[in-house]
Order: C-alpha cells, then sequence, then structure tokens
C-alpha cells in the first residue's frame, strides 16, 4: 500500500484528521497534483483556521501557480493566526515568506 492509500484509509476512519489531511496535501504535491493539495490545504484552514501549519504550505502552492494575490492573502491570514496562536516560529516563517513575495 502506497502512502496515500494509507493516509485515505486514515481519514476514513476520522475524515476531518488534520494531520493526516496535511500529510496528505504534502504527498500529493510530492506527485505534482497541487489541485488536490490546495483543496486539502483549503478544507483544513476552513474547518480550522488555527492549524497554522497549512497556512505556509497552502500559499506556497499558490505562489507556484502564480495565483500571487491569493497567496499574499494567506499569509497574512496565516500571520494572524500564528500571533493568536502565539506561535512566532511560525509567524516569522510567514512573515518572511511573505515579505519575499510582496517585496
Amino acid at each position: 500500500m502506497n502512502r496515500i492509500e494509507q493516509l485515505n484509509n486514515f481519514l476514513k476512519e476520522n475524515p476531518k484528521d488534520n494531520f493526516v489531511r496535511h500529510s496528505l496535501a504534502l504527498e500529493y504535491i510530492k506527485m505534482g497534483d497541487d489541485l488536490k493539495a490546495r483543496i486539502l490545504f483549503e478544507e483544513i484552514l476552513n474547518d480550522s483556521p488555527d492549524y497554522v501549519g497549512s497556512y505556509y504550505h497552502l500559499a506556497k502552492l499558490l505562489e507556484r501557480l502564480h495565483q500571487t494575490n491569493l497567496a499574499i492573502e494567506w499569509y497574512e491570514k496565516g500571520m494572524l493566526a500564528a500571533r493568536h496562536a502565539n506561535d512566532m516560529h511560525a509567524y516569522k516563517e510567514l512573515q518572511s515568506a511573505y515579505e519575499d513575495l510582496i517585496y
């Protein structure tokens, strides 16, 4: 069984498990399936806006797809979420990527 099948099986047991959905999205990126990855990241963040780790990956994905304005929006949302969660490491990582994009 490959990793994607394994993660999908985990999701059948617990469809809202953010760690598994995030991991699956990263696997889709590795496979070149950006659309499936994007959908998963957006679902995670719509369901759980405090799941800070997905903001960076979604914004980077949008950058690669040349959707700069959307990437900027997700970086900004991520910085707010990271600040709210008092996760300064994630905040700085998001801020750095955001500044690289806008400057």
